[in-house]
């Protein structure tokens, strides 16, 4: 159990160490709320190298932590948006055996930036938002390609012991 507790903290430190390095990272001068997915390693790797609970765990106390940290009340909302949806397709897309990482990866990038807009339409009460998604869908793409490629490297590398 106690190797399970460490597993998970470090973890959700490697997370929000990424987290603030993608906040100072200017990916956002393409376009405003674009963001690398580097958190999303993390995730990734949990999803394929312990379970879909374990990932699931430690995306939602990271998206708790960085938001008590570094964000806001509308910052939780957005992120804990963007993470859940992400989650529960790379989860169901990992369950069926048909996609590589590469593929979760690309469909959890698009959802994160999905679930982002829809919580924006609906705080701010508009759907003009919708006009943001296609650049969005590239960028969540583009991050889910190279996210679910450096995981696919990590999680051959990284040997997990119980």
């Amino acid at each position: 159990m106690s190797k399970k507790v460490a597993r998970y903290a470090l973890l959700v430190a490697l997370a929000m160490a990424l987290s603030w390095l993608e906040a100072i990272v200017p990916a956002s001068t393409i376009a405003p709320g674009m963001k690398l997915g580097l958190t999303n390693l993390v995730v990734i790797f949990a999803l394929y190298r312990m379970s879909a609970r374990d990932a699931a765990a430690i995306s939602l106390v990271r998206v708790v932590l960085v938001s008590l940290t570094f964000g806001n009340a509308y910052s939780f909302a957005y992120s804990l948006a963007g993470a859940l949806l992400s989650f529960l397709v790379m989860a169901l897309l990992k369950r069926t055996d048909r996609f590589s990482m590469v593929g979760v990866s690309i469909a959890g990038g698009v959802c994160h930036n999905i679930g982002q807009i829809l919580v924006a339409m609906a705080v701010l009460g508009t759907a003009r938002l919708a006009w943001y998604l296609p650049a969005l869908l590239v960028s969540g793409t583009a991050a889910g390609v190279a996210i679910g490629a450096a995981g696919a490297v990590i999680a051959k590398r990284v040997r997990l012991s119980e």
